[in-house]
């Protein structure tokens, strides 16, 4: 299959999550998703928090990254995340409590270095649940 697949690896300070050949991945760029096929353009680009889709041979794997950096070169793409968390795995009730806790943090008297950090936490929730939420229909 040479020159049909990109090989991925998706890696973050716990670990590697993700590393094989795929057919196509799609990356939640800071200007808008990435659709990267083999043979991309060298690129390097920052990422934000939101889902990775990886398509195999065998089907879609699902990540979400809470941010991190994207480096394409036309055989390889590699992403740095800050966090990873393959999406079977994620747990809603904690994204839902770290919304919660986001929201009102915002709602309350803060400065702007707490503001901005309750907005990237509010941000990573609601890709989170988003991502659960794809994730629930496709399966009902």
């Amino acid at each position: 299959m040479a020159g049909k697949t990109i090989h991925v690896d998706i890696v973050s300070a716990e670990g590697e999550i993700f590393s094989g050949e795929a057919e196509m991945v799609f990356v939640p760029a800071t200007e808008g998703e990435l659709g990267i096929t083999p043979r991309h353009a060298p690129l390097l680009t920052l990422i934000k928090a939101g889902e990775v889709r990886v398509k195999t041979a065998e089907g879609e794997t699902s990540v979400f990254v809470g941010g991190g950096a994207l480096e394409v070169q036309p055989n390889r793409v590699t992403i740095l995340a800050d966090t990873a968390i393959r999406a079977h795995d994620l747990d809603e009730v904690a994204a839902l409590a770290a919304r919660q806790r986001a929201e009102e943090a915002l709602a309350g008297k803060i400065d702007k270095l707490e503001q901005a950090e309750a907005l990237a936490e509010l941000a990573r929730a609601a890709a989170q649940l988003k991502l659960i939420e794809r994730m629930r229909k496709g399966k009902g």
